[in-house]
C-alpha cells in the first residue's frame, strides 16, 4: 500500500508532467481501484474537517443531496453501494434526507466504509448500513444531538437540577434564574423532542437493515442507541469510539483486516483515503461527493478544484444554511 507521502509524490511527477489535475486524476485512480476489487459502486463523501476544523460548509446538509443525485445518476444499482464516509456530522434533517434517498437508490444493499472518522450525524447514516467496514484506525462517535454547540441532552439535565435544587433550597432561585433564563422558553422541548428524534430513527434504521435478520433486534438496536446517545456513557460528543467498542456494542462490523478480499481491501480503502487528505491539503476544497466513475460534485471555498468541467458542480459556500438540531 502506497502511503500518504508516495501518493503525494505520484501526484508531484503527474504534475512535473504538464497535468494540472494531477490531484484528481489519482485521487479517482484510486477510487475507482477500490470499486473494481469489490465489483460494487462506491461514493466517496469527504469533508476537510480534519484539515479545516472551523468551517461549517464541511457539515453535512441538505445542498449534498444533489451531490448524491448527481454521482448515483446511470451506476447500476444492482451492485450495491459502498459509502465511504469522513465527517464531522451536521444536520440530522439532512442526514435522515440523504439515508432516505440511498435506500430508495440501493435499497439496503449499503455497506459504510469508515476509512478513519464518521461522528455524530456521519455515525447515524453509518448506522443505517448493513454493515461497517472498520479498520483499527477507524471510529465513529456519540449521536447526541446539539444545537449550536450544546448538547441537548446537558440543557435537560441542567433543568433536571434546576428543579431539584430549587425544591430543596429556594434560596437558589436567583442563582438558577440566571442560568435558567439564557434559554428560550421552548428551548427545552426542543431538546426533547431532538434526542427522542435522533434515537428513533436510529433505532429504525438498525432493525431494518443491520439487525433485519436477528432475532432480538428490538432489544439489540435499542442497546445501541442508548449507548451511543448517553452522554454519561460516552462523556463527550468528541469521543472516538473504536472498532472493539463498536463490535462489543453488537454493531455489524466487517474488519478491513479480515475481508473477504483480504489485506488487499484495506490497502486500496487506505489508498483512497491518502488521496482525499491529499486534495484537502493542498486545494481550498471545502467536502467532495464522487463515484468510481470520476462523477462528483465538489464544494470548494475560494479558488475551484480542476475537476473535469463536465463532471464538477460548483457550489459556493454561501448557499449552506445549516440548521439546528445538529449531530456536529
Amino acid at each position: 500500500m502506497p502511503n500518504l507521502n508516495e501518493i503525494l509524490n505520484e501526484a508531484k511527477v503527474l504534475a512535473a508532467a504538464g497535468r494540472g489535475d494531477a490531484i484528481d486524476v489519482v485521487r479517482r485512480k484510486y477510487l475507482k481501484q477500490l470499486s473494481d476489487l469489490t465489483g460494487r459502486n462506491t461514493i466517496a463523501y469527504y469533508s476537510c474537517f480534519l484539515t479545516n476544523p472551523n468551517i461549517e460548509e464541511a457539515s453535512i446538509a441538505d445542498i449534498d443531496k444533489n451531490g448524491f443525485m448527481s454521482v448515483i445518476n446511470k451506476l447500476d444499482r444492482t451492485k450495491g453501494l459502498d459509502l465511504i464516509l469522513h465527517t464531522p456530522g451536521g444536520d440530522i434533517a439532512a442526514a435522515e434526507s440523504i439515508v432516505e434517498y440511498l435506500r430508495s437508490m440501493f435499497g439496503n444493499n449499503i455497506r459504510a466504509v469508515i476509512p478513519q472518522i464518521a461522528m455524530s450525524a456521519g455515525t447515524m447514516i453509518a448506522c443505517s448500513c448493513k454493515s461497517i467496514i472498520m479498520g483499527k484506525q477507524s471510529n465513529i462517535g456519540p449521536i447526541d444531538p446539539h444545537f449550536r454547540g450544546i448538547p441537548a441532552s446537558g440543557v435537560i439535565d441542567e433543568f433536571k437540577r434546576a428543579k431539584e435544587e430549587v425544591a430543596a433550597d429556594p434560596k437558589s432561585i436567583p442563582i438558577w434564574r440566571i442560568i435558567i433564563e439564557k434559554y428560550h422558553p421552548t428551548f427545552i422541548g426542543n431538546c426533547e423532542n431532538a434526542i427522542q428524534w435522533s434515537k428513533g430513527v436510529v433505532t429504525e434504521w438498525l432493525k431494518s437493515n443491520m439487525l433485519e435478520h436477528e432475532a432480538d433486534k428490538d432489544k439489540i438496536a435499542n442497546e445501541i442507541v442508548d449507548y451511543l446517545s448517553d452522554p454519561n456513557k460516552t462523556k463527550t460528543h468528541a469521543r472516538h469510539i473504536g472498532i472493539e467498542d463498536c463490535e462489543r456494542i453488537k454493531l455489524k462490523i466487517d474488519k478491513m483486516e479480515e475481508s473477504v478480499e483480504g489485506k488487499d481491501l484495506q490497502d486500496a480503502i487506505l489508498s483512497v483515503h491518502h488521496a482525499y487528505m491529499i486534495t484537502f491539503f493542498n486545494s481550498q476544497t471545502v467536502k467532495i461527493i464522487e463515484n468510481q466513475n470520476a462523477v462528483a460534485l465538489c464544494i470548494d471555498k475560494g479558488s475551484p478544484v480542476p475537476l473535469a468541467p463536465q463532471q464538477l458542480i460548483q457550489i459556493p459556500p454561501h448557499f449552506f444554511q445549516p440548521l439546528p438540531p445538529q449531530n456536529k
